[in-house]
Order: C-alpha cells, then sequence, then structure tokens
C-alpha cells in the first residue's frame, strides 16, 4: 500500500513545482470531459522538464501511477486516474518560438491553442488541426488524442502537423521522437520490423483513424516517423514536454457556404461528393441541434462547407461553384466574418447542446466520434439510428461529414443497472457496425476507457497484443495512464454518476429544467470547459473570476466539479458545510454568464445561493451578508428616518468609514456609495400630486433598491421617456388590503377608512438576499411582494424594471424560487426591460436623436437572462453608434465591495469593461444600465456611465 506522507514527502522534495494532495485539487480531477470518474492521489504542477523527470522518479520508486492531463476536455476517460496527476497547463503553457520562415513553432504541451493561433496570426499562418473546444483544448492534449478538428479535410490531423517531440519515458529517458527512427526507445525498431506484414495489412484507410497506436506511422515508406506514431498515445507512453509543430498558411478571406438538405443522410451522402473542390471544412448537422431563433437556409439537416481565397470575391467564387455542384434544398453564402463566427459557435457548442435532448432528457459521450470512409457515411448513419431505434434510444448526430467522422450523445441511462446493461450491449453491436462499415471506433478523441475494451473487434487479437508489446516497450513498469488504450477496465466501470445520491437532494430552488433534482443540475457540467477560456469576444460573459485567476476552482467546471465530489460524499465528506465548496463559490461572482454561455446552461450563480442557504443555516454568517444582503432593509430604514444625509457625512469622514467598512465586511479599497437625498418613489409622489397621470397605456414601473436609494435619477429619466412615448406610468402599490384591491398607479392607498385592514411595505425582486444564500428572507420578501403585486397581476399592465439585474432576477429566480407560488410566474412573465417596454407598448414612437458613439457593457445579467435585442434597436433608432463590450464588471452587486475580492473586482473589470472605455471616441456616451457597472466605472475609471432611459431624457429635454 502507497505510503502518502512518503510519497508527498518524496514529491516535495524532487519537484519544484507545486504538489497538492488536497481535497480541493483531487476533486477538480476526478474527472474530464467523459462518462468516466476517478479519484487521484494528488495534483503535481511541474515548472519545466525536470519536474516531469522528477515526478516520473519518485511515482516510479512508490509504484504509483502517473496521467499527464492538459484542459481535461477529453471525452474518454483518458484524462483521469488514480495516482498522481500532472497538471501540465499551470507552468510549462508557453509558445517557446515561432519561425515564420520554415513555419513552425515550438511549443510547450500546456499551451492552449488558441495562444498559439493568435501569434501566428500576424504572419498569415495558424495551426491547422482545430477542435471545438480550441479556446481551452492545449497543444499537449492535442498531441495525445491527435485531435483534429472541422479543418481536417484541409490541413489533416495533430499527427499530420507535428515535426518533433521532446518526450521523457517513465524510466527517466529523454528522447526527441521524429522521422527515421529519430526518438526511438530501445527495442522499438526490432520489434517494428519483425510486424512489417500485419502493421501493412492491419490497419483501415481512412482520415480519421484515430483508434489505437499508430503503428503504421513507423513502416519504412512511410518514413519510420517516431513522432507521428507517438501522437494519438493518449499519455500512455511518455510524458511529452515540448514539440516542433508545423504552421499553414491562412487564406486571407473566406466564405461559409451553409447547404440544406432535406435530412442528415442526404447531407451525409452528399459531403464525400464535395471534397473534389478541395474545401476547408464540410461540418453537418441536423436541425435538432440548431437553436429555432438561428437563421439558416430551409432544410432539416446543413453541411458548413467553408472555402478560402486570396480575396472575399475570390472565396465567394469557390463556395458558389461548391453550392452549383450540391443538390442542396436551399443555400446561403456568408463572407462577413461576424456573422460566419455566429453560425461556427452553433457548431462548436454541439458537443455542449447535444448533452440535452429537446425534451431536457439527459444525454452522455461513450460512442463521440466513430468514423468510417466519407463514402459510406450515409449507408452508417441509416444504419446507425436503426441501432438506435432497436434500442430504444436517441440521439442527434452532427460532425465532420467529409472526414465521415460522427459525434453524438446519447440518451444512455446510466444511473440503474438495466440502463447500464444496454449501455454496454449497444456499444458491443455499435463498434461491430462501424467495422463492418470498414470505420474506427474513435476519429477525433481517442479510445480510453470507452472504447479500449472493444478495440479487439477492430483490430483483431493479435494486434492488440502488439499494442501491448509496444505499450512495454516505452513503458515496462506500466507506470503511465495504466488501463487506457492496452489492458483496459471494462467500459462500464468508474462510471462518473454512480456515486451520487439516487433519492432527491432536498433544496430549496425548484431546477425546472432538471426536474427539481439538484444532482441531475450538477450533472449538467459534461466537462468540455467552455467556462476556461482565458478571453472572450462580443456579448459573452462566462466565465469572469477565472480569466481573473487563471485557476480551474474558479471556473464554472471546476465549481461544478467540487459540487458533484460534495454530493458524492466520497472526497468531500462533510456535504453542505464544505468549505473547499464554499472558498471555490467565493469568487464566484453571480453574473450568471454560464446561465447562457455555457452550452448546457448551467446556472452557478443559483447552484451558489443554494449552497450559502444550506452551508449556513443556523449559523452566523459573514459580515457582508449581513450589510449588503440586508441592504433594502438598511436603505429602507434610512429613507422611513431621512437620515441619508447623516449617512452620507459619516461616510465622508475617513475614521467613521473605515470602522463602518471594518464592520461591515467591506473592502478597504472601496469607496461607500452616497445615498440620494431624495428616494426616487418620495419624488414621484410629490409629483404625481402636481402633475395629473396621462391617458396612455398603463406601464407600471418597479422602484427597485438601487433607484429607489442610490441613483433615482434613472427613475426619473425612465418616467420622462417612458411619457413622451405616450405610455402611462404607474407604480406599484405599497398596502395590501384586506377584502379590496389597492389601486394601481400611486405607490399608496388613497382610502383612509381602509387602512386599519391594511399591511404597508414595499416591493422587492430579493436580489441581495438570494445572491447571499438567505433563501428563507428571499422567500418572505417575494411572497410580500406577489401580495402587493396583485393589483397589476389582475391588469395586463407590463412590468418595467430599470435594474437589469432585479429584471432578471423577476424573470427567473423568483419563480424557480417560490415555484409552489403561481404569482411568481405571473409576475415573471410580465417584467419588461425598458426598451422592451418601449418597443413593444410605444411602437411609433421615435427616440430624440443623439448621433454618437457608445461604448460601455452590456450588463452581465442582461446578456444572460434578458437579452438585449430591443436595446440595441433602441439604440440604433436614437442614432448612437457601436457595441457594448462582454463580460462583467466585476463590482456584482456586493461581489467587488466584500473584503477580499477588490482585487479579483478590478481584474474583471480590466478584462473587458475599462479598455472598452479607455478606448472609446472622446464624444462617445458611456452606457451602462446596472448601478453596479456605473459604480465600477465612477470609482475605478472616475468616469460617470449612464442608463440608457437617462441619454434619451436629456435629449428630449434638449429637443422636447
Amino acid at each position: 500500500m502507497t505510503d502518502l506522507r512518503e510519497l508527498r514527502a518524496g514529491l516535495r522534495a524532487g519537484v519544484r513545482g507545486e504538489v497538492d494532495f488536497g481535497v480541493t485539487a483531487r476533486a477538480l480531477t476526478t474527472m474530464d470531459a467523459s462518462n468516466y470518474r476517478r479519484v487521484p492521489l494528488g495534483v503535481v504542477s511541474p515548472r519545466d522538464a525536470d519536474d516531469v523527470a522528477a515526478t516520473l522518479a519518485v511515482c516510479r520508486e512508490h509504484g504509483v501511477p502517473v496521467v499527464p492531463r492538459g484542459g481535461g476536455t477529453s471525452i474518454a476517460g483518458q484524462a483521469t486516474g488514480t495516482g498522481v496527476v500532472l497538471d501540465l497547463t499551470r507552468h510549462m503553457n508557453r509558445l517557446l518560438s515561432l519561425d515564420p520562415e520554415t513555419r513552425t513553432a515550438v511549443v510547450q504541451p500546456g499551451l492552449v491553442l488558441d495562444r498559439l493561433q493568435e501569434a501566428a496570426a500576424p504572419h498569415g499562418l495558424r495551426f491547422g488541426p482545430d477542435p471545438s473546444t480550441h479556446s481551452r483544448c492545449t497543444l499537449g492534449g492535442m498531441i495525445g488524442n491527435n485531435s483534429c478538428g472541422s479543418h481536417s479535410v484541409a490541413w489533416g490531423t495533430t499527427a499530420d502537423n507535428v515535426r518533433e517531440l521532446s518526450v521523457i519515458t517513465p524510466r527517466g529517458e529523454r528522447l526527441r521522437p521524429g522521422p527515421g527512427w529519430a526518438g526511438a526507445p530501445a527495442g522499438l525498431r526490432e520489434l517494428v520490423e519483425g510486424e512489417l506484414a500485419r502493421l501493412r495489412t492491419g490497419f483501415p484507410e481512412l482520415p480519421r483513424r484515430i483508434s489505437g497506436y499508430a503503428l503504421d506511422a513507423l513502416l519504412p515508406e512511410r518514413g519510420a516517423d517516431v513522432a507521428r506514431s507517438f501522437c494519438g498515445s493518449e499519455g500512455t507512453l511518455g510524458v511529452l514536454t515540448e514539440a516542433v509543430v508545423e504552421l499553414v498558411r491562412a487564406p486571407r478571406a473566406r466564405a461559409l457556404a451553409v447547404l440544406a438538405y432535406a435530412d442528415e443522410s442526404g447531407a451525409a451522402e452528399a459531403a464525400a461528393g464535395l471534397l473534389a473542390h478541395r474545401p476547408l471544412t464540410v461540418e453537418g448537422m441536423a436541425a435538432d441541434l440548431v437553436p429555432a431563433s438561428v437563421d439558416l437556409p430551409r432544410g432539416g439537416a446543413w453541411l458548413f462547407v467553408e472555402t478560402g481565397g486570396d480575396t472575399e470575391g475570390e472565396a465567394r467564387a469557390r463556395a458558389e461553384t461548391i453550392v452549383r455542384a450540391a443538390d442542396v434544398v436551399d443555400s446561403l453564402v456568408v463572407t462577413d466574418p461576424a456573422r460566419q463566427r455566429v453560425l461556427w459557435r452553433i457548431r462548436e457548442d454541439a458537443s455542449g447542446t447535444a448533452t440535452r435532448m429537446p425534451d431536457g432528457t439527459e444525454a452522455w459521450p461513450g460512442w463521440e466520434d466513430c468514423a468510417v470512409p466519407p463514402a459510406r457515411l450515409g449507408a452508417y448513419l441509416r444504419d446507425f439510428r436503426g441501432l438506435l431505434a432497436a434500442h430504444g434510444l436517441r440521439g442527434a448526430p452532427y460532425g465532420h461529414f467529409g472526414d465521415g467522422c460522427i459525434h453524438v450523445r446519447i440518451d444512455f441511462d446510466l444511473l440503474t443497472e438495466p440502463g447500464i446493461a444496454r449501455f454496454r450491449t449497444f456499444s458491443g453491436e455499435l463498434a461491430d457496425l462501424v467495422v463492418a462499415h470498414g470505420g474506427s471506433l474513435s476519429g477525433e478523441h481517442g479510445d480510453g476507457q470507452a472504447r479500449a475494451e472493444l478495440l479487439p473487434r477492430m483490430y483483431g487479437p493479435e494486434m492488440v497484443a502488439l499494442f501491448e508489446r509496444v505499450k512495454g516497450v516505452w513503458d515496462p513498469d506500466d507506470l503511465l495512464n495504466p488501463g487506457m488504450l492496452v489492458r483496459p477496465e471494462p467500459l462500464d466501470a468508474n462510471l462518473r454518476f454512480a456515486v451520487l445520491p439516487r433519492e432527491p437532494v432536498d433544496v430549496a430552488f425548484g431546477y425546472p429544467a432538471d426536474g427539481g433534482d439538484f444532482s441531475a443540475a450538477v450533472r449538467r457540467c459534461v466537462g468540455v470547459a467552455k467556462c476556461r477560456t482565458e478571453s472572450v469576444s462580443g456579448p459573452a460573459v462566462m466565465c469572469p473570476s477565472f480569466r481573473a485567476t487563471g485557476r480551474e476552482e474558479h471556473s464554472t467546471r471546476g465549481r461544478a466539479r467540487l459540487l458533484h465530489e460534495m454530493l458524492a460524499g466520497e472526497l468531500v465528506t462533510d456535504g453542505w458545510r464544505s468549505t473547499e465548496v464554499r472558498d471555490a463559490l467565493d469568487l464566484c461572482l453571480s453574473c450568471k454568464g454560464c446561465r447562457s454561455d455555457c452550452p448546457v446552461g448551467v446556472d452557478m450563480a443559483t447552484y451558489k445561493a443554494e449552497f450559502l442557504h444550506h452551508h449556513y443555516a443556523g449559523r452566523r454568517r459573514p459580515a457582508a451578508h449581513y450589510a449588503m444582503g440586508r441592504l433594502p432593509l438598511w436603505l429602507g430604514w434610512v429613507a422611513r428616518t431621512r437620515s441619508a444625509a447623516l449617512v452620507n457625512a459619516g461616510a465622508s469622514v475617513a475614521p467613521l468609514a473605515r470602522a463602518a467598512k471594518r464592520l461591515g465586511g467591506i473592502a478597504g479599497e472601496r469607496e461607500i456609495p452616497r445615498l440620494a437625498g431624495e428616494p426616487f418613489t418620495r419624488w414621484w409622489r410629490g409629483r404625481r400630486a402636481a402633475v395629473p397621470a396621462g391617458s396612455g397605456a398603463l406601464v407600471v414601473l418597479w422602484p427597485d433598491t438601487f433607484t429607489e436609494h442610490l441613483s433615482p435619477s434613472v427613475g426619473r429619466a425612465a418616467v420622462r421617456v417612458l411619457e413622451a412615448a405616450g405610455l402611462r406610468v404607474a407604480l406599484p402599490p405599497t398596502l395590501r388590503l384586506a377584502g379590496a384591491r389597492s389601486p394601481v398607479g400611486d405607490a399608496r392607498s388613497r382610502s383612509a377608512l381602509r387602512l386599519l385592514s391594511a399591511r404597508r411595505g414595499r416591493v422587492c425582486c430579493g436580489l441581495t438576499y438570494i445572491s447571499t444564500g438567505q433563501l428563507d428572507r428571499a422567500r418572505a420578501v417575494l411572497r410580500r411582494t406577489l401580495d402587493l403585486m396583485e393589483p397589476v397581476l389582475a391588469t395586463d399592465a407590463p412590468v418595467v424594471v430599470l435594474e437589469p439585474s432585479c429584471a432578471a432576477t423577476l424573470r427567473t429566480d423568483a419563480p424557480e424560487l417560490l415555484h409552489d407560488d403561481p404569482r411568481a410566474a405571473q409576475l415573471a412573465a410580465r417584467v419588461r426591460t425598458f426598451a422592451e417596454t418601449l418597443e413593444q407598448y410605444a411602437p411609433d414612437w421615435t427616440p430624440p436623436s443623439l448621433d454618437r458613439p457608445v461604448a460601455g457593457q452590456t450588463h452581465c445579467h442582461q446578456h444572460a437572462v434578458l437579452g438585449d435585442t430591443a436595446d440595441r434597436r433602441l439604440r440604433a433608432a436614437a442614432g448612437l453608434t457601436g457595441d457594448l463590450s462582454g463580460g462583467c464588471c466585476g463590482l456584482a452587486g456586493d461581489f467587488g465591495f466584500e473584503r477580499g475580492h477588490y482585487e479579483v473586482s478590478v481584474a474583471c473589470a480590466e478584462d473587458q469593461l475599462l479598455p472598452a472605455v479607455r478606448q472609446a471616441p472622446r464624444n462617445a456616451l458611456i452606457l451602462a444600465d446596472g448601478y453596479s457597472c456605473r459604480t465600477q466605472l465612477a470609482q475605478l475609471a472616475d468616469v460617470r456611465g449612464r442608463h440608457l432611459a437617462e441619454a434619451l431624457a436629456e435629449a428630449l429635454e434638449e429637443n422636447p
């Protein structure tokens, strides 16, 4: 039995990088993007090749397996293990050199593919293979799996683009694999030369044959290329420490032909015929993976065929030639790069979106990427569909039709014994079907545990025995990634769902998309790790905390992994009281970016609120939860006592401000915001007494806490604009009257005779209570709000919410928290943003002309929950040009004010918001509809951000 103390001590003595045997590090690496789970002993993050060699030496001495790991996006289980995980992403992640003349680059294994592409782009170059995970997968992982991507019809697999490798064998030998037997371990050449006949006849000829070891690359007629044969070995032969890769010339212009077919079989049968035109891609997908909102040519399935050229015209001409040659139902040729990115994003997100069937049923990898000769793809798909039907299974195929490689997630039942038995039976029958069509069990992602058991069906027992002998030459101690490729574990062992509770966990939120099951919600994260991107483009938000720290535990995936282990109870043993889960969630901004940007809709903000609710049940909370989590309560007291001036005066005295921040758990670097001298509703009552209500359509303006107490100018501006648009503005009632309905429109009751039966209160969405996990209080606040809103719900008036975070809370969190109260769903359906209200209820109104560029940031909750289509149209109608950035401002309600969060808050602001504002033209209007965004701009950049309502109201004042 391994002595963990001796192992840990030996590693720490010999390795300069991090050695972490803690619960968090281990929990984060129990899974990759597959169906499998293994609990490692510890994680080592080597700084260089010497650290790798030292780790191998210590683990060999103790008989402990080693698993090299990159981005952890492998889909067959090969990035998991029970020994020591080598995390090659933390330090060994550099681009060492790039030579435009020879078109080569020297990379470390932990380098993310997109970083290489960014460095190569100024030279007109790129690395050819580009998996859909290009924003987070690493070069080492691509070499380990022989990854391909959508451009493989033009530029091949990773093995086709590798020139030379630097590898450390399990016994510490440093080799430089390359052509001509360069870098071969002792005994490999003799073994291969004794098996030439078998190697010449035992491998199917097809472009996407990834399964098994690529021993045919060692044939003399193929250059005896040891580097090429090492590609796809899944970390079982040696540890890669460096690679020389080849770059290709990128076309200066591209066009995308979208070819529509009646069904996927039609698209599959057409794909091979397009290869003669030398396209860059021939990707296919069917309607069941395409959002209804996407504007594609009419049809049931599509091929995405990309062409290149020196000019846009040349690329378009090639695309149009392909359209003419294709027998299509309909077609579209796109040359606009932004539109192309939107379309490609649909294809790239399919690995996540495919994990949920249209009815919400879960679907899983396992038979993710079989490949057959392209000319047989149509026939194979028909047989594949028939096999699914015979087993009562469903799946949505998509993928690299031009290479005959199909990705699919299938709705296996991996939670019950009968379901797992069917998974096993189906896997064997599908393997036989693939082989019957001359295919490969893996066409991109490797065999791992998912398919290695079935390799004898593809290669026969003699070839598999040869694989074992080759493994023995490289790794005689079976140290590296045992159980993968050779001598594999059963494909139905180590399933990651086996450890989860079988009964639903008692939770506060309803989780309607997951049948009320918190375990099912956590299972949404399949590990494709889109949250681990180091940069975002366009309006994307997820995951700002990971971009700020670069640490896995601060990604959406990392937090989901910890929650998974919390539910499992094997590694994280103290359940809801877990400090490991609490610490990982602490830097979650609750931006909700994952709700929209994660391909499977993980909602970590909700999971965080749920966890905090249970974690602090019956216990003292952090000071910030009382100070800022109950902000509506404190600000209400200030308003009732009319003490805003006194509070502001105290906050301006440095010693008092320091004491208040210390007491309230507020970061010392933060300024305490000033309170408004006159709350919005007080201004409203005075104005309503002097100005009678209009006669237009009724809209109810929601007086959220921030508008009410901190920025009433936004409320006043909204009233000005809404009334200018011909709408009649009202505020929600503040009295609930027994046996009668209170009036809508004056924020109070005029009937003093009925006051004895009334209960006073103010509407509130409960946002601050929810974000701090005070869910019992949030429920009470929301029920009181629904009582007050009953008169409004009896009308058909929309509820206009100016603060995006409050609108998002009412639209999603409230009905999910009060899932037993139908009024919450009724209120959610009434919620409108400021721009939506004008568009839907004053469609003929023309806004004043501002004629200025804009800069700033779309509020993260608006992006994730509400959408900004109406805002974009309103800005365009007002003559405002340009787009707002994505990301999160970093203040995120109470997050950026809480002690210990300041540095991460600033880093989040520096990711998108502050650079966008600094680069804006001098006459740009800085838009920020969220109070947090405006506060962050004021405190970090001394810039005044404005709500769109304020900008329009000012223009109306200038030009009535």
